[in-house]
């Protein structure tokens, strides 16, 4: 199964919170939404750990996709980190994490 990993956007930490608890129930979701308190590496592997109701998925290849995103995507991270700095305090950087099969059939099933 392959994964892949992209960092989306700047939100408070209410409104992540209040996301989390009503639309990532579903373990058999296709994607899934990181939060962190810092733009690194280290912070959104470890935010993995804190989705509620994890999906059923290979979490090795999941952290491989966060860790690649890393070594191939500088300049985007550095972009990210900049919008991140320049925000609120308390805001979250958000990540989003998909498995690329579940997403596929999700598209095609609104066709």
């Amino acid at each position: 199964m392959s994964y892949s990993f992209d960092i989306v956007g700047v939100t408070p930490i209410l409104d992540f919170f209040y996301y989390q608890q009503q639309v990532e129930q579903n373990p058999k979701r296709s994607k899934a939404y990181l939060g962190s308190y810092q733009c690194t590496l280290d912070s959104f592997i470890q935010s993995t750990q804190m989705i509620p109701k994890k999906p059923d998925w290979n979490w090795d290849q999941v952290t491989e996709s966060i860790v690649n995103f890393w070594l191939e995507q500088e300049e985007t991270i550095e972009q990210w980190k900049q919008t991140f700095e320049n925000s609120n305090p308390q805001n979250l950087i958000i990540a989003r994490v998909a498995n690329v099969k579940w997403l596929r059939q999700e598209f095609q099933s609104l066709l």
